[in-house]
């Protein structure tokens, strides 16, 4: 049976201000990226966050992102590679001892939002997020988009890495996300992105929003956390792909 993991962002609720279904959607994916208190979270939430994902026997990850968190992480910061070895350094080991803590122990690594297009545009942002996560946790497994800069940056650091896709957002020809600001850039009919996704995982390859198949390694499927309709999608891509025989699975 072939296996493969569904990941979603996690713990990115603030103090009483709260975002998605945690409890419930630990029950469907089996990896959790966890917020690290900068683009989202805050120490209670991640506490709470990593004590489910133990509880659900879900993998847990570190999900850092810009310091920005009345935009979510999702406006573009310049910064220097000394600052992002910093900004990486200090968010993954708040996630390794929040998860020590909860009985657990961070597994893998992914960048949120802003910080993770830049690094997959610009191979000298991946090497500096990369190379600080490696120098914390040099086992860790590096989330990466493929056929990008990120994918490059992981091969050329000899790191053990996943190759990810998302469920709900289209693709543009250079593999690379479909910007929000974009109509069809994220998809919301839940039979659609089954069917998309199970099409893609057998054909090991990204079909983007023109067609185009750009082969590549497939080891996780990213399951957005937010918005109203993301438990339904998730449980609906999850209920698709074990119908397709598929065994749900942490990936590495």
């Amino acid at each position: 049976m072939a296996k493969i993991d569904l990941n979603a962002d996690i713990g990115e609720s603030f103090g009483p201000w709260v975002m998605g279904n945690d409890a419930a959607l630990m029950e469907v994916i089996s990896s959790a990226n966890v917020a690290c208190g900068f683009h989202a979270g805050d120490p209670d939430v991640m506490a709470q966050t990593m004590r489910a994902a133990v509880a659900n026997d879900v993998g847990i990850g570190a999900h850092p992102g810009f310091a920005d968190l009345q935009g979510f992480g999702r406006r573009r910061l310049n910064l220097s590679a000394e600052e992002l070895t910093n900004l990486v350094t200090y968010q993954l080991g708040a996630a390794q001892a929040m998860a020590r803590a909860a009985g657990g122990a961070v597994r893998h690594f992914k960048l949120h939002g802003a910080l993770s297009n830049m690094a997959s545009e610009n191979a000298e942002i991946a090497r500096a997020c990369y190379a600080a996560a490696l120098k914390v946790q040099p086992d860790i497994i590096l989330v990466v988009l493929p056929q990008t800069a990120m994918e490059q940056v992981a091969r050329d650091l000899q790191a053990n890495w996943a190759g990810e896709i998302f469920a709900d957002r289209a693709y543009e020809d250079d593999a690379s996300l479909v910007a929000r600001s974009k109509a069809g850039a994220v998809l919301h009919d839940a039979e659609e992105v089954g069917a998309r996704i199970e099409t893609m995982l057998r054909k090991g390859a990204i079909v983007t929003a023109s067609g185009k198949e750009i082969p590549c390694k497939i080891d996780t499927v990213c399951l957005h956390g937010d918005g109203a309709e993301a438990l339904a999608m998730a449980r609906a891509l999850r209920g698709h792909l074990t119908g397709a025989g598929f065994e749900i699975a942490p990936f590495g």
